[in-house]
């Protein structure tokens, strides 16, 4: 096979720290490569690096060739890579919305491409703009080319950037994490898109990800980084079946099985420490729970609970209603985690919204304990909020990058009067940061300062510093390494058996969710679908929609 493209010896730095150490390898004409590891790994570095687009004061190239057709790319000069970028390597970036330009038209941003590395006219340069949008598989291209970011789906934006990214018909496409924050189901329809368009174009892909199961269903070969090195390289299924570094074994073990439900998930720290667990809780153990579980009273009932929103959008237009919720009813009982699952759109979070009382029903009862929470005035909310709490997903932008971690997890200790003083707040926080594996050390720390993964944890310490009963998590390990959700998972499931904690876990990741539950309530277009144990619902789903989202989990080879 004819290499396209050839790393050989490549060494980057970071001012005196180097990310990536003498790392080599090859693509091919006509081949998708997988490149797989966690946060930090280097992955995405050394993908930058063939584009130039490393930033320039802070990062250097100490060592190393980057061949693309036998040219060398580390000695272009900035004008040289712009004939090259977009035109024959091309890149998929993971946040499709903070890589469109807000204040332009789809269409508009596609046609820029194409204006910079074609010849063809205004006319011409629309109408293969057009044609871009079916080829990706765009619903209503002529709407969409009109369109903002703003006004399309997540799902829709990623498949804009893939019609930009192809638009020059490129050699190499980088793809970078190009669906980590999308539902699975969607997740699949990208991923047969771009398999398609490889298969239609025989372009050579390099897909960038953290989560091993998912390059299985695309790539020929993979590399897998741990640390700026490439620890194992082979073909996927070599890699699946027979793994040789313990990095890679932590990888494929991480990810909750879909067949056993292991007490703990192991981690990457486990696997290096050769220190397994491989207890598992039996169908007979849950039995056994469950029945413990509910005997008792249900700590919350939701009952006929509808949310919709109205719309206007001109003096002379009639107002649009939609049913984001819609005759939601269900039980909760003390200890139990309840999986609300479906894609995007189907209401989950404003269910999530709705029993938090931080978006209002508007109609339907929600008992906690027996009170109706939809008629408590502001001042009784307050109070309720000590005992119902939320873990959201994304704890950067709920947490105040101004204040450090320890004032921010002390603060609602203040609002609720937990504990006499500022002194006992701190030794108390200081006892909350170990619960959840940080030191004492990080308490005078700010968030940037932290990984993702840490940042969860302080997000969890701070929802659990109040000692609440009922927990929501939205979405709270979503967009976090498998190896670190894993941990967050763990933790979680300690935090319940330790404090008695009931959970709502909302999430679009079926696996993760089957994991975790003991009931399923899978919504879809603000109603119901299926309501029952976790287990029935994945080995028996009765509705076509849980059926496709089942199928849609990648499940490795």
């Amino acid at each position: 096979m004819k290499s396209i493209l050839e790393i050989k010896n490549l060494s980057i730095s970071f001012g005196e720290n180097e990310v990536i150490h003498d790392i080599s390898y090859n693509l091919n004409e006509n081949e998708i490569l997988g490149i797989v590891g966690e946060s930090g790994s280097g992955k995405s570095v050394s993908s930058l690096s063939i584009l130039g687009l490393l930033p320039k004061n802070i990062s250097k190239i100490n060592n190393g060739t980057i061949l693309f057709n036998g040219n060398e790319l580390t000695k272009l000069t900035s004008k040289a890579f712009q004939k090259i970028r977009g035109n024959k390597i091309a890149m998929i970036f993971q946040e499709p919305m903070s890589s469109l330009n807000p204040s332009m038209t789809c269409g508009k941003q596609v046609e820029e491409i194409l204006l910079q590395h074609t010849k063809l006219s205004k006319k011409q340069i629309k109408e293969e703009t057009l044609i871009l949008f079916k080829r990706v598989k765009l619903p209503n291209p002529k709407r969409i080319f009109k369109a903002f970011p703003h006004e399309i789906s997540g799902g829709q934006k990623q498949r804009v950037m893939i019609a930009m990214a192809i638009a020059c018909k490129p050699d190499i496409l980088i793809a970078d994490e190009p669906t980590t924050a999308l539902d699975v189901t969607v997740q699949k329809d990208i991923i047969n898109l771009l398999k398609g368009l490889q298969i239609e174009t025989k372009m050579s892909i390099i897909f960038i990800t953290h989560d091993l199961a998912l390059i299985s269903e695309i790539a020929d070969r993979v590399l897998v980084m741990y640390k700026g090195d490439i620890v194992e390289q082979g073909m996927v299924k070599d890699i699946f079946n027979n793994p040789k570094h313990n990095y890679t074994k932590a990888l494929i073990n991480s990810r909750p099985s879909l067949d056993t439900r292991l007490k703990n998930l192991p981690t990457i720290k486990d696997f290096l420490n050769n220190n397994i667990s491989t207890e598992i809780i039996s169908t007979k153990q849950r039995e056994i729970n469950h029945k413990i579980l509910y005997s008792k009273k249900p700590i919350l009932e939701v009952i006929n609970i509808e949310k919709e929103y109205i719309t206007k959008s001109g003096w002379f237009t009639k107002p649009k209603h939609f049913k984001a919720v819609n005759n939601v009813s269900f039980k909760l009982y003390e200890g139990e985690t309840l999986g609300l699952v479906g894609e995007s759109g189907c209401g989950k979070s404003t269910l999530g919204n709705a029993i938090l009382q931080l978006d209002k029903a508007t109609a339907g009862t929600i008992l906690y304990n027996g009170i109706d929470i939809t008629k408590l005035s502001k001042k009784e909310i307050r109070v309720l909020r000590k005992d119902i709490q939320i873990i959201f997903q994304d704890p950067y932008s709920s947490l105040n990058p101004r204040i450090p971690i320890g004032e921010a997890i002390m603060e609602p200790m203040r609002v609720h009067n937990l504990y006499t003083t500022d002194s006992e707040r701190k030794t108390k926080v200081i006892d909350i940061l170990n619960r959840v594996g940080l030191s004492e050390d990080y308490l005078y720390r700010y968030p940037h300062e932290f990984s993702g993964g840490q940042r969860q944890r302080i997000g969890i310490a701070r929802t659990i510093a109040l000692q609440p009963k009922l927990i929501v998590c939205d979405e709270s390990v979503s967009a976090l390494d498998i190896s670190v959700q894993a941990q967050v998972l763990n933790l979680l499931n300690e935090l319940k058996k330790d404090f008695g904690f009931t959970y709502i876990f909302i999430s679009h990741d079926l696996a993760v969710v089957k994991y975790m539950s003991d009931q399923l309530l899978v919504m879809n277009q603000g109603k119901i679908e299926e309501l029952d144990d976790a287990d029935t619902i994945y080995n028996d789903p009765k509705k076509d929609y849980t059926k496709r989202l089942i199928h849609a989990i990648p499940k490795g080879l």
